[in-house]
């Protein structure tokens, strides 16, 4: 499939994905502090994400990356899973049915299974849309299970290249967590999926991890993973995950981006700890509870999010405060009032945008040294980092910050100017501009060379 030539401007291709491709030439200090281009043919960008709707931090990174690329007049196509919470789309005829994978008969739960690994409905869907729109790139985000990762073959076939953003470790770890059993594993890594079987990583199931390792084998013959042209790793940890498996030439190194313009910085602090997000064990939010409770409540702790542990959590630690779920004005309000935010994970964080909206509130942070958060918040600069699991650990560290206001306050000012100087949502716009250029051209020399 031939496509019509554009270009860019030279502030969208400062940053070449050579590179970028490099972990230490982070985009951040490229320069790229605008994007736009100049075009014989609009660029056309075919987003693809399970949900279209702000479900979570995926789903809040590919809107952000929409909305850049409408305001530089790019063309975007969406396909996703039908759901009524979805946004209007004109290119709602193309998605796929409804999946939920919750059933009661037998065979139901066989073509769950199946579609699980294979959807054979995402595929042909997908080819008709790409014929039917032409799109320059297919951008990725959480396919896995409602679309599955045949769509990149199938976008393959059509000649159009395939870029995928990594919210979790799912290429390298059927439970895309890397946790077993509570335990952090990385027994996966290199592409042998058995450690899901014979540890039974899916909640102790065998049944479930089967499913999940039938599924990572298959995809694994098929070559899914294989025929993306380029993974975007949000956090240096996540690259160097991936490389592992894939190979640096695989992988670009390209962290979320933030708006902070639109976040008034506060000076505004009640004196409480604040964590927000989703309630579920690899969350670390028990520590944090237990900490809380081994301390008699001697500080105000506000929990804000929900999850499958909520009521389990309400009542066990009837002291601390259980908001629900918050967005917009409720959480930024929160947010504002909070003396320090909380980020007790217990897994391989990747980027986590809560920890970019602490940052840009100017509020400083408390959290675990794993994954990619120590490259967000830095040891005595932005905030405390503890060991992950370490309550005792964690609560000296909200004790030291909460007995020192003039502290909080330096750390949430260097928190808000290294996310505006590094954790742009331009500079992330402009990369991804950058690459997409990159990526055009060598499938069109390909297709010369053929």
């Amino acid at each position: 499939m031939m496509k019509s030539s554009f270009n860019f401007s030279e502030e969208a291709a400062v940053t070449c994905p050579t590179e970028l491709s490099r972990p230490e030439q982070d985009v951040q200090h490229a320069g790229l502090h605008q994007f736009g281009y100049s075009d014989r043919r609009t660029l056309k960008v075919l987003f693809a994400n399970k949900f279209l709707f702000r479900n979570g931090g995926s789903e809040v990174v590919m809107f952000d990356e929409m909305e850049l690329m409408r305001s530089r007049n790019v063309d975007v196509v969406e396909f996703s899973m039908n759901d009524d919470r979805n946004v209007p789309s004109r290119f709602q005829s193309y998605f796929v049915s409804q999946k939920s994978y919750r059933t009661a008969s037998r065979s139901d739960k066989l073509k769950s299974a199946l579609s699980f690994v294979h959807s054979p409905e995402a595929v042909a869907n997908i080819t008709r849309l790409i014929r039917d729109e032409d799109p320059n790139i297919l951008h990725c985000h959480n396919i896995y299970h409602q679309l599955t990762p045949s769509i990149i073959t199938a976008a393959a076939r059509q000649s159009v290249p395939v870029v995928l953003t990594l919210h979790d470790y799912k290429p390298v770890c059927p439970v895309y967590t890397q946790l077993s059993n509570g335990l952090v594993c990385t027994r996966c890594a290199d592409g042998a999926f058995e450690a899901v079987l014979t540890q039974r990583c899916a909640d102790r199931s065998l049944g479930r991890s089967a499913l999940l390792w039938a599924e990572a084998r298959y995809h694994a013959l098929a070559g899914s993973y294989h025929r993306v042209d380029k993974f975007i790793a949000p956090s240096k940890f996540m690259y160097h995950a991936i490389v592992r498996r894939f190979g640096a030439d695989k992988v670009v190194h390209i962290p979320n981006g933030i708006d902070a313009s639109r976040i008034e910085v506060s000076a505004h602090d009640e004196g409480y700890v604040l964590c927000f997000g989703r309630l579920s064990a690899e969350k670390g939010v028990e520590t944090l509870l237990q900490a809380h409770a081994a301390d008699h409540g001697a500080w105000r702790l506000v929990i804000a999010g929900t999850g499958p542990l909520l009521e389990e959590f309400r009542r066990k630690y009837p002291a601390a405060e259980f908001r629900g779920h918050l967005t917009g004005t409720d959480l930024a309000r929160t947010i504002a009032g909070a003396a320090l935010i909380a980020v007790p994970s217990e897994w391989h964080e990747n980027n986590p945008l809560s920890i970019l909206e602490a940052m840009a509130h100017g509020k400083p942070i408390v959290a675990s040294r794993i994954g990619g958060i120590p490259e967000l918040v830095r040891d005595g600069t932005t905030g405390l980092l503890f060991g992950p699991g370490n309550g005792s650990q964690l609560s000296e560290k909200i004790g030291a910050l909460l007995a020192d206001r003039d502290r909080r306050a330096a750390f949430g000012r260097g928190a808000r100017s290294i996310v505006e100087a590094e954790y742009s949502l331009q500079a992330h716009g402009a990369a991804l501009l950058s690459l997409y250029e990159s990526l055009i051209e060598s499938a069109k020399s390909k297709r010369v060379g053929l």
